[in-house]
This record gives structure tokens, C-alpha cells and sequence, in this order.
């Protein structure tokens, strides 16, 4: 049977043309591209080749070490893995070739001809996430940031032309969507494109404030209003005057501050609490709820008059859960945020990360999606974050909204190879658990009741890093 082909192009390296045939072979029958070369000077000239992955090199070579090509490889793309292997290693050479970018250091003749192919597919693997990585950070750099927000998707799209379209205009906006789907960063948005932008923006959360200090906050209040009131204050309508006032949570304003509110906005003129003079503001109001208003309006809760003059223009954001295009760009977003912040070198998620946060239902959007990747910059000890630095409720299978169908179709964001790794990666793994448990941490016996060569089987319970703890080895001993 032909070997399945990998989107991966590996040149291998050797003046020693036995070696260099064998090196070829293997990787030929694991389905990688495979260019031999045995002069080191000539593979100089594929340095700068972005279609090679991976170098596999010799280190005591004529004309050029296998260290020096390392170094040559490294400046021309610092991204393209190397794998150096020689048959004279010390460990100076070894952390030399490590200083000097390599990704792993082999000796020759290897041990385990598994532990030679095992080294190859993470260092493409590792390849493959720099590249996805550096096509996220192009995609953010270009019409997938709007301002502040981030999202390529067709429902976020569609939210950034009505911010287009509505932000000119004086009208009042009423922002729906759940929490953290990021509805002031839309407020803001419409603000900073409006002929308002050089005036003030503020900003208020009706929820976290009781009626009486919500309406001084508000409307203002004069001296001697209530206890404590020992000096005229501003309102945020008069804060905001000539600007933009942002109402987050509006649901939840007290029904006696409802009306206050209205007579503001049907004349433009606030009172302060305490006060008979009214007040003239010209103030646009953009208002933001998770709440369900028809359904408060109908049940009491919120007047209706109100209602009316907030609903000018609706603009509904759409859950993070609806947009799984949209979770690779803000994750790459944040990975970068945070691994600036705390200055570790975290600049890619592992093909597992990534398609588990993708698949996850994200109740809490893209404010728990932040919470989530900060969270797996502090834990990650490498170079990228891998699934086992997520929380726990975020890789459980019972975190993921509808199954299969549902997996499968988050990652239509993908190019087909990668989707298809992925979807592999998936299967193989859970197949491997479950057949290890039913042969009880046997890997003979698993790997008999899977109808494999032990060794290859042994091979993938390494790859899914199951060789230890998860998948012991007892047929041994």
C-alpha cells in the first residue's frame, strides 16, 4: 500500500551516501516529500526555499559542517525546523547545535528507528503551527480588525458594515448580545467613527450601581440632595456633552430611573437630583443589554415608551459559539498579548489546542476565550500551548455543543490537510485509550486487538503522549 502523503517537504542532508539513501527511504515510506542531497554546499541553495519544513543533517561533513549549514539555514528563515544527527555526538555539540536553533540533536546509528521518525513528525508539526501562526498574525494585520474588534467571520462582517453605516448618524444604537461577546468595544467603535470622536466617550454600568447613587451618577446632584451630597456634581449626561454615552446593562435600570431617563432623551435636558433647572445636553446615547427587553417590556419590568426611543437602531453581536472562524484570530491574539506582557516566548497553540478550543461552547465569548489563553500562557513551558494547559471544563467532551457534526464543522476554518490531521489526530487518539483500557495498559494486546505491528503502535501511543501514565506498559518485566 502507497504511504498516505503529508503536506510536509523534508531535504535530507549526508555525504554519506548509504546513510542518505536509508534517511530518504524512511521518511519517503511515511509519506513526507523528500529531497537528497550529499553535497552540504548545494543545500545551501535551498535555505531560503519556503516550501522546505524540515532539514535533516549530518554534522562532519567536507566543504561545510553540518553546524555551519545549521547557522546558514537559521538566518535565512529563522522558522524552518533542523534536525542534526551525526555518529561522533558529544553533549557539547549537541547543546552548540542547540544554541544554534536546532530543533533536536540524534545520534547515529539510531537506537530506535521510531525515535528518528517520532522527532521528524514534531518538528513538522511544529513547522506546520509557525506557519499557521504567522497566517493569523497576517490576518489580524489586515480587514479582520476592526476597530479593536477582531473577527473574519460572515456574521462579523456584517456587524462591522452597520457599524459603517450607523455611525455617521446622531440615532440612538441598543446593543444586544451576551456577556463578553464584546458590546462595548462596538459602542466605542460607532463612537470613534461618528463626527463625535473628538468629543468625550463615557461610560457607565447600570447594574452595578443602586437606584439613588445610579441616578446622581446619571443626572447629577445638588448640594443637600441627600446626606452626603456636601457640593454641587456633574452627571455623566453633562460628562458626555457633545460626545457619546455608553448605558451598559440597561436592562437592569430601577423602573423610577426609567422615567428620568426618557425625559432625557425625548428633550434632550437633565435635572439634577435635588434640582428644578433643567439642564440642556446634546448627548448620543448607545445602549447595550443581555437582557430579553420584549420580554421584560411584556412582563412589566421596562417601560415601553422607553423601549421605543432606545430602539432606534438594534445591532445584535452573535455569540463566540456561532463564529469558530473567529477563534483562531482572537486566540493568536491574545497568545501574543499575553506572552508580550509576560515576556515568555509562547507564539503558537498545538494542533490539539486549537481544535479544542474551537469546538468548546464558549458560554462566557470572547471575554472567557482571554481568561482562557492568559491562563494557558502562565501554565505553557515551552514554545507553544498545548491542550494539557486549558482548564479542565474547556477539554471535556461534555464542554463541546453537539457532537461530531458539530466538531467537524469548526474546522472549516482550516485548510483541508490541516482539518484532516486534526480530525485524524482525534480519532487516533480516543481509539488508543479506548483500546488500551480494554486490554487493561497491555500494549501487546492492545495492539494485537488493533491489528498493528507493536512497535508502530507504540510509535502513536508516544505521539499522543500516552507512552507514560495514560497508557502504562505492563506486558513488560
Amino acid at each position: 500500500m502507497a504511504p498516505e502523503k503529508r503536506d510536509a517537504k523534508v531535504v535530507v542532508v549526508d555525504d554519506d551516501k548509504l546513510v542518505l539513501r536509508a534517511v530518504s527511504e524512511v521518511l519517503i515510506r511515511d509519506g513526507y516529500e523528500v529531497v537528497s542531497i550529499q553535497d552540504p554546499v548545494e543545500a545551501l541553495a535551498l535555505a531560503k526555499d519556503p516550501s522546505i519544513d524540515l532539514f535533516v543533517s549530518d554534522v562532519r561533513m567536507p566543504n561545510l559542517s553540518g553546524l555551519e549549514l545549521l547557522k546558514a539555514i537559521k538566518q535565512a528563515q529563522k522558522d524552518v525546523e533542523v534536525v542534526i544527527m551525526t555518529g561522533h555526538g558529544t553533549i557539547e555539540m549537541a547543546v552548540e547545535a542547540v544554541k544554534a536553533g536546532a530543533y533536536d540533536y540524534l545520534t547515529k546509528p539510531f537506537e530506535r528507528l521510531e525515535d528518528f521518525t517520532y522527532v521528524v513528525a514534531n518538528a513538522v508539526e511544529r513547522r506546520a503551527l509557525r506557519r499557521r501562526a504567522a497566517m493569523l498574525e497576517d490576518a489580524l494585520a489586515s480587514k479582520t480588525r476592526f476597530e479593536g474588534m477582531i473577527g473574519r467571520s460572515a456574521q462579523m462582517q456584517a456587524v462591522y458594515r452597520l457599524v459603517e453605516t450607523v455611525s455617521p448618524s446622531t440615532a440612538t444604537v441598543l446593543l444586544r448580545g451576551d456577556s463578553g461577546t464584546g458590546k462595548e468595544l462596538v459602542a466605542k467603535a460607532i463612537h470613534f467613527r461618528s463626527p463625535r470622536k473628538d468629543r468625550p466617550f463615557v461610560t457607565v454600568n447600570c447594574s452595578a450601581l443602586a437606584e439613588t447613587l445610579l441616578e446622581s451618577e446619571l443626572f447629577g446632584h445638588v448640594k443637600g440632595a441627600f446626606t452626603g451630597a456636601i457640593s454641587h456634581k456633574k452627571g455623566l449626561f453633562e460628562a458626555a456633552h457633545g460626545g457619546t454615552l455608553f448605558l451598559d446593562e440597561i436592562g437592569d435600570i430601577p423602573p423610577p430611573t426609567q422615567v428620568r431617563l426618557l425625559r432625557v432623551l425625548q428633550e434632550g435636558e437633565v435635572k439634577r437630583v435635588g434640582g428644578n433647572d433643567p439642564i440642556s445636553v446634546d448627548v448620543r446615547v448607545i445602549a447595550a443589554t443581555n437582557v430579553d427587553l420584549v420580554k421584560a417590556k411584556a412582563e412589566g419590568r421596562f417601560r415601553e415608551d422607553l423601549y421605543y426611543r432606545l430602539n432606534v437602531i438594534t445591532l445584535t453581536l452573535p455569540p463566540l459559539r456561532d463564529r469558530p472562524d473567529d477563534i483562531p484570530l482572537l486566540a493568536q491574539h491574545f497568545l501574543k498579548h499575553y506572552s508580550d506582557r509576560m515576556g515568555k516566548k509562547v507564539d503558537t497553540l498545538s494542533a490539539e489546542a486549537l481544535r479544542t478550543l474551537t469546538v468548546y461552547a464558549w458560554p462566557g465569548n470572547v471575554r472567557e476565550l482571554e481568561n482562557v489563553i492568559e491562563r494557558a500562557v502562565v501554565l505553557s513551558r515551552g514554545d507553544a500551548v498545548g491542550e494539557e494547559d486549558l482548564p479542565p471544563e474547556v477539554r471535556a467532551p461534555s464542554a463541546r455543543p453537539d457532537g461530531g457534526d458539530r466538531d467537524l464543522a469548526a474546522l472549516t476554518h482550516l485548510r483541508f490537510a490541516e482539518a484532516k490531521a486534526l480530525a485524524v489526530s482525534v480519532f487516533e487518539r480516543h481509539y488508543l485509550a479506548a483500546v488500551m483500557e480494554r486490554a487493561n495498559g497491555n500494549v501487546s494486546q492492545a495492539a494485537l486487538h488493533a491489528g498493528m505491528d507493536r512497535s508502530n503502535f507504540r510509535r502513536l501511543l508516544k505521539e499522543h503522549g500516552m507512552a507514560k501514565g495514560q497508557a502504562p506498559d505492563t506486558d513488560e518485566g
